[in-house]
């Protein structure tokens, strides 16, 4: 054990006294977590080290002691950048608001995601809200969706690569996995079949992109949702196109 370990351990016990029986409760709570089954894996070693790894799970179950929710993308941003920080890698999130990347990674753009819908299924990836389309034109002419699919497309030049942390299996047993989405697989988007949903009563009219591999096999679809939000959703896309990086499993004790 270092010095510097051995100084904080002390310091951490000799704070205990000075607790109060509320956050005694709260301690307790945390230890108890990490002390429960759990396993950890890297699946492909170019992105998170055994560091980062192990110190993103225990985030996912301090998180979990507090919450039945699973990460949002605002908490998958936040810790990543600190587990990435604590590990030896340089990263720092964009600024509020930037239409991009949302973090710079050992210098690289990185655009992050989150799937933990209710009917997730675990060979097909669904992004609810990939990008927002805007208040340019659109109404019920095809060639509106060829414009949204340039934004599309321009927006992917934003940033390098695209993650997205997926909740596959929720409490009191939990799993998550870190899955990367390749750039031209997306791009891909530029020689697909754009079908505008004509006979629908909303207005502007909602649309299609189909995205199939040279022989005709289903990769994706891109989605431009015309409700209220006017966003752009990626549905279907088969994970067999993807890279698994990482892996996470563990159960939460229930009191």
């Amino acid at each position: 054990m270092t010095t510097e370990r051995q100084r904080r351990i002390e310091e951490l016990v000799n704070n205990i006294p000075t607790l109060t029986d509320g956050q005694i409760y709260w301690l307790e709570s945390v230890i108890r977590v990490l002390e429960s089954p759990h396993s950890f894996k890297i699946v492909r070693d170019d992105f998170l080290n055994k560091t980062a790894l192990e110190d993103f799970g225990d985030a996912l179950r301090i998180h979990h002691s507090f919450s039945a929710e699973p990460f949002s993308k605002d908490k998958f941003e936040f810790v990543l950048e600190k587990v990435l920080n604590m590990s030896g890698h340089s990263a720092s999130l964009a600024p509020r608001g930037n239409r991009g990347y949302d973090i710079v990674i050992d210098g690289v753009e990185v655009s992050l995601k989150t799937q933990a819908d209710k009917g997730i299924q675990e060979d097909k990836i669904w992004i609810s809200k990939f990008m927002e389309l805007g208040k340019g034109h659109w109404g019920d002419d095809p060639k509106d969706l060829d414009r949204l699919r340039d934004l599309f497309l321009a927006h992917l030049g934003g940033y390098q690569r695209i993650m997205i942390l997926r909740a596959l299996e929720k409490g009191p047993r939990w799993r998550y996995e870190l899955v990367e989405i390749p750039k031209r697989v997306l791009m891909a988007a530029a020689s697909g079949e754009i079908e505008m949903k004509t006979d629908s009563t909303q207005f502007p009219k909602p649309g299609y992109c189909y995205v199939r591999t040279p022989k005709k096999q289903d990769m994706y679809q891109l989605y431009f949702d015309a409700g209220g939000e006017r966003k752009l959703q990626v549905k279907n896309l088969s994970k067999k196109y993807c890279v698994v990086h990482a892996t996470w499993q563990f159960l939460i004790p229930q009191e």
